[in-house]
């Protein structure tokens, strides 16, 4: 891997990470200013955005947290190439708002990254299946 693509994935691994850890501070100092968070999905879920700034990425996660509490994460594979980073992997997580699991479900995530920081979190996952638990 050349060394853009290397620190792309390290910025990238770090940040996720921290988010697994709940680290606000590290997330923060990982995220460009302009960073957009991306999920595509049923819009009558509250955490469907996009979100643009920190401020707003902040709020979202508030709002996801609540709503969706993660029971798997497992990355299967991730790579870098440039300032762009690919993770695959799955995903179940159980709705607050029905007490419904959603399955196991795969994602995709596409991690942009510049000088250091993510500018671009792009997520892609079942959204008819989340959007089925979240509903109940």
């Amino acid at each position: 891997m050349d060394d853009q693509s290397q620190a792309s994935f390290d910025t990238a691994m770090a940040f996720m990470d921290a988010m697994g850890k709940g680290d606000m501070d590290s997330m923060s100092r990982l995220m460009a200013d302009d960073m957009v968070w991306h999920n595509e999905g049923d819009k009558s879920m509250p955490w469907i955005g996009p979100w643009e700034g920190k401020e707003a990425i902040f709020k979202f996660l508030g709002v996801f947290t609540k709503n969706l509490e993660t029971t798997l994460w497992e990355n299967t594979d991730a790579f870098a190439s440039g300032d762009t980073v690919a993770v695959f992997g799955n995903m179940n997580g159980k709705t607050t708002n029905s007490g419904k699991e959603t399955g196991i479900f795969t994602f995709a995530l596409r991690v942009k990254v510049r000088d250091g920081q993510v500018v671009l979190w792009n997520w892609f996952e079942d959204s008819y299946a989340v959007s089925k638990a979240y509903h109940g």
